[in-house]
């Protein structure tokens, strides 16, 4: 099993039918829509999670390698950002920390070596790759997650040594090294803290629209020559709790301490920005004690110490994305029965965004079709489900056997808003005001909330059928000189998007046909 493949580190176990009273305007989306509650006149905003995970670790995804130039950097990236909008997706899920490092300047840790090939050193010329593509990415529509990796230290890929400002070195005694990578200890206060100031800093200084960790808490086992499990070397700390007083047993113990990095990131998060989104990718088998009926496998709650099923119980994410990769006829870890249990476990009613294994199509013998994918697509959708994420871009990007082209032709047949996330701000937004200029052919639109408004949901209608389409609330016109000189438009309606995704009432500007 590969979960986030190297990203994580490497081996491990049609169209809608329209409302009612509008059959001569279909509506062009292939998302399932939240019910409109704003006008009965307006189709349903088509609403889909469509996500996928841009890993900068061993140069998986991006940079294609090490010690590319800024402009060449830079130029992937935008293809990379031009490729999701081509294929209409919405977010892009970025690992900014691949290993205690990073791939923006930081006074916390150093620069990543998968930028520059060497740990500690900056682009050149100097950029803030992060910065450029948060920029990027909100100028085509897109959503950009901020992916972090907890507590991993050095990776089986690094061939750099490590820098004078990486963990390993100014704080060497909550580094482990377990086999042939190297991890901060969950058990030590001191990492946690580490790793906690590391997100709330990409927070604070960022224009980011969530923060997402990975599967990697404590390490996934590894076995000696004979074949055994190593525990992870935590004694120095286990001990210390012990004689603090603790009473929890081991196993206990380590989930007690990843329980309290993930609630401490979701307060931290919020109290920074009420709006940004905190996201989790962990494995995709729950608890042991609770799973269905014929599900088996790895198991996360003993080995990696993660008790998601109490995150999410507890409310302390916004999105949780297990990473279901497995075929859908694949009985010991059947898609659809697994994305029902999390679904069952989500007790908070929070957002649950499957990751997908596009990866797995390839052109080895044990390749995917494309099909695979699809269905689950299908599958989700069929059970009201509203996202996924690809694992990873490079598939895409590839097109591997017309991967892309097949989702965009036949799944994502129109755009579609990222789904609301109402718990965090709770807020109307009010509609924005619109001035049309006849001469030139546009549309302005003036947000009664600028500062709270990240996108404009728009809809244009012809006699024939509505369209949907969503921009960045920093391009405030709408450029009406092509529909002019197609299909005469009736009225085109926008809707102020905020940032944690909730519409304001419609505004209408209806056009008499010439």
């Amino acid at each position: 099993m590969t979960t986030l493949l190297a990203a994580c580190a490497g081996p491990k176990p049609g169209s809608i039918a329209p409302a009612s009273g509008t059959a001569k305007l279909p509506v062009i989306v292939n998302a399932p829509p939240a019910q409109h509650p704003l006008s009965k006149d307006i189709p349903a905003t088509p609403r889909e999670f469509r996500a996928v995970w841009v890993s900068t670790v061993a140069n998986i995804d991006w940079p294609s390698r090490r010690e590319l130039s800024s402009d060449k950097q830079k130029a992937e990236a935008i293809a990379i950002l031009d490729q999701a909008v081509q294929m209409r997706l919405n977010a892009i899920v970025l690992q900014v920390r691949p290993s205690a490092d990073a791939i923006y300047p930081s006074a916390l840790e150093p620069w990543s070596e998968f930028l520059t090939g060497e740990q500690g050193r900056p682009p050149q010329p100097y950029y803030d790759p992060l910065q450029f593509w948060i920029e990027q990415a909100h100028e085509r529509g897109l959503e950009l997650h901020a992916w972090f990796n907890p507590y991993r230290a050095r990776t089986t890929q690094a061939k750099a040594g490590q820098a004078r400002s990486h963990v390993s070195k100014t704080m060497p005694a909550v580094v482990r090294q377990y086999g042939d990578m190297s991890w901060m200890d969950p058990g030590e206060p001191q990492a946690m803290q580490h790793t906690l100031n590391v997100i709330n800093d990409v927070v604070r200084r960022y224009d980011v629209d969530g923060i997402h960790i990975d599967d990697y808490f404590y390490p996934y086992p590894i076995k000696n020559s004979a074949g055994t499990e190593l525990d992870f070397p935590d004694e120095a700390a286990w001990n210390r709790y012990l004689q603090s007083g603790g009473n929890l047993n081991r196993a206990d113990w380590r989930r007690d301490n990843v329980n309290r990095l993930v609630a401490a990131i979701y307060q931290q998060v919020h109290q920074e920005k009420s709006w940004v989104k905190f996201g989790i990718s962990p494995f995709g088998i729950g608890r042991p004690d609770r799973l269905p009926p014929g599900i088996t496998g790895f198991s996360q709650y003993d080995k990696l110490y993660a008790d998601v099923e109490l995150w999410l119980a507890r409310g302390w994410l916004d999105y949780l994305a297990p990473q279901l990769y497995w075929p859908i006829q694949q009985t010991p870890q059947a898609f659809k029965v697994l994305y029902d249990y999390w679904n069952a476990q989500n007790l908070q009613q929070r957002h649950i965004w499957p990751g997908l294994f596009t990866s797995k199509i390839d052109h080895t013998e044990k390749s995917w079709q494309a099909d695979e994918i699809l269905n689950q697509v299908d599958a989700l959708r069929e059970k009201n489900g509203s996202g996924h994420i690809h694992f990873s871009m490079v598939s895409l990007s590839q097109n591997r056997k017309e991967i892309r082209k097949r989702l965009a032709q036949e799944k994502y047949t129109s755009v579609a808003l990222v789904p609301a996330t109402p718990w965090l701000e709770n807020t109307n937004i009010a509609p924005p005001q619109l001035q049309w200029n006849e001469e030139q052919k546009l549309l302005r639109v003036q947000p009664a909330d600028p500062e709270n408004t990240r996108w404009l949901a728009i809809w244009k209608q012809t006699e024939q059928q509505w369209q949907f389409s969503v921009q960045p609330a920093s391009k405030l016109t709408i450029d009406l000189r092509k529909d002019a000189q197609q299909t005469p438009l009736k009225q085109v309606v926008v809707m102020a998007v905020s940032r944690s995704g909730q519409e304001s009432l419609p505004a209408k500007f209806s056009l008499s046909a010439p």
